[in-house]
């Protein structure tokens, strides 16, 4: 793509060999890259920028405050002072901390509310009886077209009383015989490979899978994702998984088949998603359940530290803060003047060690 433009891009993964890692680090160094794609690869403390401006992360729930922030403190010094590359996070559903930084104005939100052109909406539904979504699969399969299964576990647990892929693998099997492949993550690079490949080809209409199949699978003529045990998925990954189906006009469905242990949270999560397909929504409603975390921390979820506050109910109360501090930053942005000086004491003697975590988004 950028190739003509006279663009050079690189890439660094995990995966590379000693010798291929060294030559793409050091022309990181030396600016002989203008765009790097990578993994958690580019946070090694070896791999430095000549000028980093622009940090743009996908599938931001996959990486912690703490990695985001190491990601930006790789911004170039310039006369002594560290500059801090711009930051662009992608998710479908914003983590509840990231939704909070929203409503505080530490992040600006643009929201992509339409689907691709040629897609639809999947339908999802809850259910409670395993036949039922064995019925799905046959029906999809009839059709000429293709069904996840997804558990939450490769094997089968003494402690937890989850159903596991293994298991279900060979149980539909009986049924499809090879018509079924696995993949899950300790298979290796070129087995899952495999696998993967005879899914999308057609030789296999049914894949069962862990949620290694959560992002970078696209396959237009899958139409039907079944979960097992999905009180076991919080919001964002379900809604993840959900995304792997309705990439084509062709009608999709999503079955989220609860198991014995679902208590109220969890059918509060598994009832949102019947509801909508609104990732913004399904966000809001993740933050009401699980809570902020900390903007100030490197929780992503959880009881915020303003304990006197409901964030949720309390969210109109906190856009009126924010105002009030946009107007008092405005007029004094260091805080210097003699009116603000005993904000700033108490600023920077609370939050001075942890104010550079608000910006990893």
């Amino acid at each position: 793509m950028f190739g003509p433009l006279g663009v050079r891009v690189e890439l660094l993964v995990g995966g590379l060999s000693a010798k291929a890692r060294r030559l793409v680090t050091a022309r990181l160094a030396n600016r002989d890259v203008d765009i790097v794609v990578g993994t958690h690869a580019l946070l090694s403390s070896d791999v430095a920028f000549a000028r980093l401006g622009l940090c743009v992360i996908d599938e931001q729930h996959r990486f912690g405050v703490v990695q985001r922030t190491v990601l930006r403190g790789k911004g170039p010094v310039v006369d002594g002072v560290q500059l801090v590359p711009h930051l662009l996070v992608m998710t479908a559903t914003p983590i509840p901390r990231s939704l909070a930084l929203t409503v505080y104005g530490d992040l600006t939100v643009s929201v992509l509310d339409e689907l691709p052109p040629g897609r639809t909406p999947v339908a999802t539904r809850v259910v409670r009886d395993p036949s039922e979504a064995h019925q799905a699969i046959r029906g999809a399969a009839a059709r000429n077209e293709r069904a996840f299964v997804v558990y939450p576990l490769i094997d089968e647990s003494e402690k937890l009383d989850n159903a596991a892929a293994t298991a279900g693998f060979e149980e539909l099997r009986l049924v499809f015989g090879d018509d079924v492949a696995l993949v899950h993550g300790r298979l290796d690079g070129k087995t899952r490979d495999a696998a993967m490949a005879r899914f999308v080809a057609g030789a296999a209409h049914v894949l069962v899978s862990t949620t290694v199949i959560e992002v970078g699978v696209d396959v237009p003529e899958a139409t039907l994702m079944v979960v097992m045990d999905a009180e076991r998925f919080g919001l964002a990954p379900l809604h993840q998984l959900r995304g792997r189906v309705g990439r084509s006009a062709r009608p999709s469905h999503c079955l989220l088949v609860v198991g014995r242990g679902a208590g109220p949270d969890a059918r509060r999560r598994l009832e949102a998603l019947e509801r909508t397909t609104d990732g913004f929504a399904i966000a809001e409603e993740d933050l009401a359940i699980r809570g902020p975390g900390d903007v100030l921390g490197t929780r992503q979820s959880g009881l915020p530290s303003l304990a006197f506050s409901d964030f949720v109910r309390h969210a109109p109360l906190i856009e009126r803060a924010r105002a009030l501090a946009d107007d008092v930053v405005a007029g004094d942005p260091a805080l210097s003047q003699p009116e603000n000086a005993g904000l700033r004491k108490l600023v920077f003697e609370r939050y001075a060690a942890r104010l550079a975590l608000t910006a990893a988004g």
